[in-house]
């Protein structure tokens, strides 16, 4: 078949056109059968024979000939008949014109009427996974069509922000495993693989390998646990914001113990949030392990979670380092670093761990915050809304540790 016969345009021409020729026909039957009901139609069915005479001048009559005659009924029937007829016939007629008329009107409709769906056509079969900023945008009533121009961008603009996101985290993974991949490279050129090195040098060596290898470990990890974030797999169920808490300060509480710190709870009972607990459990050790990893020996590390309004809180204050006001802001985000200066080699800090705690909160309707400033340590704050809060509320901008210090 042509390709034109297969289109949704023919498909609408032929239909609006033959519902408006059996409507037409309907209605010129309607008309016949009445009319025709109204006058009875007859063909002249009995004729008589008449003599034509002529009349002279003396009064005397002669006969021309004869010619056949019917009755004045059988003639009116007989007009109404032939009337019949003539209107059957032209209807037919019309009706037909009509059928060819309504074909050129509904295909010149019908393309007015999909001119949007192939725009939306056209402007989809221009756009590339590799460019994904284009956007219908489609103007008119707000009908169907535009419905699905409206649907159509708003999932362009979700896989412009999943591609990006996915473009930024290959670009920063590429480059944070280049540093520990050379760091390796050339402590294996450099001296394992050299006949003159000593033996303290190739300790060395492979204490400097063994980090570089711990830190692309962890690496690994902490993107696989991004990545099973971005699916949305994971099950939602109310969250005891408390037992959290207290799971991810035993989780730590032997390592901060080796430090010399101290773990201090500040809790509050009976809150629950809706999430998944073994993930914001990760969020909270994602905390402490920075708050244990800067602060000072004989530091003292706070976790603790209450309400303030609308919105809960779990927080992780220490006395470590803290942050500049102008790193706050990114702070965040993805292989960020913004610890003080460590010798070389013994940060195994992969700068994903504050990405994925606000990944995993905002996931879940939550946001993050953090209140810092340089000596004075940091505390960082995870809210989320309450069971029937509103989310187009801001959370508070203070401290909520710092009330209860």
């Amino acid at each position: 078949m042509p390709a034109f016969l297969r289109s949704i345009r023919f498909r609408l021409t032929v239909l609006y056109s033959t519902l408006l020729f059996v409507l037409a026909g309907a209605g010129l039957l309607a008309i016949y059968v009445a009319v025709e009901r109204s006058t009875d139609p007859k063909p002249i069915t009995e004729r008589y024979e008449a003599e034509l005479v002529k009349r002279k001048a003396d009064g005397s009559e002669v006969q021309v000939g004869t010619m056949e005659v019917a009755a004045v009924e059988e003639i009116e029937s007989e007009v109404n008949l032939r009337t019949l007829q003539a209107m059957r016939n032209y209807s037919a007629a019309a009706v037909g014109g009509l059928f060819v008329l309504s074909l050129g009107i509904g295909w010149v409709l019908s393309g007015r009427a999909l001119r949007p769906a192939r725009s939306i056509a056209h402007t989809a079969q221009e756009i590339q996974a590799s460019d994904l900023s284009r956007r219908i945008r489609l103007d008119g009533p707000r009908d169907e069509l535009r419905e699905l121009s409206d649907t159509i961008d708003s999932m362009l603009d979700r896989l412009d922000a999943a591609f990006s996101a996915q473009r930024q985290l290959i670009d920063d993974a590429s480059h944070e495993l280049r540093s520990p991949l050379a760091i390796m490279r050339a402590h294996l050129d450099a001296s394992l693989k050299s006949p003159e090195s000593t033996e303290e040098e190739r300790a060395r060596a492979v204490q400097a390998i063994d980090r570089a290898a711990e830190r692309m470990s962890r690496l690994v990890e902490d993107l696989l646990a991004t990545a099973r974030r971005d699916t949305d797999t994971l099950a939602d169920t109310d969250v005891d914001l408390a037992a959290v808490a207290r799971e991810a300060g035993e989780d730590f509480a032997v390592l901060a113990s080796e430090r010399g710190l101290r773990l201090s709870y500040v809790l509050r009972d009976g809150l629950t949030v809706i999430g998944d607990h073994d993930a914001l459990r990760r969020a909270a050790g994602n905390l402490l392990s920075n708050a244990v990893r800067l602060s000072p020996a004989d530091g003292e590390i706070t976790i603790g979670c209450g309400r303030e309004g609308a919105w809960l809180w779990l927080a992780v204050a220490d006395h470590g380092p803290g942050i500049a006001s102008g790193d706050q802001a990114r702070v965040f985000d993805r292989f960020w670093r913004g610890e003080p200066e460590r010798p070389r080699g013994r940060d195994r800090h992969t700068g994903l761990g504050l990405a994925i705690v606000r990944q995993i909160v905002e996931s879940q309707g939550g946001r993050v915050a953090v209140f810092s400033g340089l000596g004075a340590g940091s505390t960082f704050v995870l809210w989320f809304p309450a069971h029937g809060a509103d989310t187009d509320t801001h959370p508070p901008k203070e401290n909520p540790l710092s009330r209860r210090a």
